[in-house]
């Protein structure tokens, strides 16, 4: 027997099929037993012409023989949220016990081994739970073709649209508030990107143009791509635009191109002179990207003039759980997503640069890697001052890296995902809050936000 899931996102239901090989039929028969082969033929087809017996006995036959049936059982997406949250309760709840202070020093073999038992059995509830909360791209996917055809119909282009990895499986919780992100990005692509069939033509290009969007896993994270063959971005054109809006802060020979082609996802930006149905009013790509930093993604932009534009979303697979590490700075403490990590490491005091305006560096492998202190960040209190008597972690986002500075590397948390407070939920590089194993509130790093 095995379980497989398909959304009805009208009902807000998820509907799932068991496939059984035991041969049960559907309708009034499935509580029926099937009449066994000792039984008298009689007693099974008495009253009835041969040829109704004959056809009769064979169902009967195929019935046993262990014919798969399809039964499905419709659950609300609500009970399936509470059944998420009982298992973080119990995540938790384990961890208060087995990393109780008063069992410290005491010799509890028989207790330990239990504990690993039930950490184990917890893991794979977990599991099995999240695997029933995840769904498919494919229904989200599907959307955008309607978005494709009615589009380059009003704008008298030809586009195809391809669409790769919709098998990809995603939290029904981010897939939901995924649409829109995805519909903004698309028409983007089809307004902005892919020229018309006569400017593609005179390029050497194919007067049909081609929309990719396409998602993958990569660990504990899902990338989905859109990606055209169009004209692409001019760096130039852009640093132009936010020259005249006002929005450069240093030199325009200091930017690099990726911070240049950050400037499209501020509010307000827009490279179209002439405000129309699709695009011009400075609106979408902030609500994109904004959206995404909701579920915990960031996106990515990347572009080559004359050849496409690909924008690269990069979301997790849930929001419910996940594995970090456990840092101390202070008396605080905090836990760092395990999937942002490169290494941890405490420097030598030869490694440790500072320049003309007081910066911390290090140099790790020939390479400069700036050095952010969580007390200075956050504000609070630390044990210790020295970069080479406390813990560096080095971690990376988007290809940007940081060395964090902690008093103390606590090790492997598992952390239940709990929503920050109203009043500093906007506080920069915190994604959310979890609670100990001593009961103690512990914050959520993000990266990303850190590095913005």
């Amino acid at each position: 027997m095995y379980l497989s899931e398909d959304k009805n996102e009208q009902t807000g239901r998820l509907a799932f099929t068991v496939d059984d090989a035991s041969g049960t039929d559907s309708g009034s028969d499935q509580t029926r037993p099937a009449a066994s082969d000792d039984q008298d033929q009689e007693s099974v087809f008495s009253g009835t012409d041969t040829a109704v017996q004959t056809n009769t006995l064979t169902a009967v036959k195929e019935k046993a023989s262990g014919m798969r049936t399809q039964s499905v059982i419709s659950v609300h997406i609500s009970k399936l949220d509470t059944l998420m949250d009982l298992v973080g309760e119990l995540v938790i709840s384990e961890a208060m016990v087995t990393h109780n202070p008063e069992l410290d020093n005491l010799e509890l073999d028989s207790f330990h081994k239990a504990a690993r038992q039930l950490n184990k059995l917890t893991n794979e509830l977990q599991d099995i739970v999240m695997s029933i909360r995840m769904v498919p791209v494919a229904a989200t996917f599907h959307k955008m073709q309607r978005i494709v055809r009615d589009m380059t119909r009003k704008l008298g282009k030809t586009v195809q649209l391809q669409l790769v990895g919709e098998e990809t499986e995603v939290d029904k919780s981010i897939i939901d508030q995924l649409a829109d992100p995805l519909m903004h990005l698309i028409r983007n692509g089809l307004d902005h990107g892919i020229e018309a069939p006569a400017e593609r033509l005179a390029a050497g290009k194919p007067a049909e143009g081609t929309l990719t969007l396409e998602a993958r896993n990569a660990g504990s994270d899902v990338w989905i791509t859109i990606r055209d063959d169009g004209k692409g971005i001019d760096p130039q054109v852009i640093l132009r635009k936010a020259k005249d809006k006002g929005l450069l802060d240093k030199p325009e020979g200091d930017y690099s191109e990726k911070e240049i082609l950050s400037f499209i996802l501020l509010p307000g930006f827009s490279t179209k002179d002439a405000v129309s149905e699709f695009s011009g009013r400075g609106v979408g790509m902030d609500v994109v990207r904004e959206n995404i930093e909701k579920i915990g993604g960031t996106i990515n932009i990347e572009s080559e003039k004359g050849n496409g534009t690909a924008f690269q979303i990069r979301i997790p697979l849930t929001l419910a759980i996940i594995d970090g590490m456990l840092l101390s700075v202070g008396d605080t403490s905090y836990i760092l997503p395990i999937t942002a990590i490169r290494e941890s490491f405490r420097p030598t005091k030869e490694q440790i640069i500072v320049d003309s305006e007081g910066n911390e560096m290090l140099m790790i492998r020939g390479e400069c890697i700036n050095v952010m202190r969580l007390h200075e960040q956050f504000h609070s209190e630390t044990k210790t001052q020295n970069l080479d008597e406390g813990i560096l972690v080095m971690v990376e986002d988007n290809e940007q890296m940081v060395c964090l500075f902690a008093d103390n590397l606590l090790g492997e948390q598992q952390a239940v995902v709990k929503p920050l407070p109203a009043y500093i939920r906007k506080t920069k590089g915190l994604a959310g809050c979890t609670i100990l194993g001593d009961g103690s509130i512990s914050l959520i790093l993000d990266v990303g936000g850190l590095l913005g």
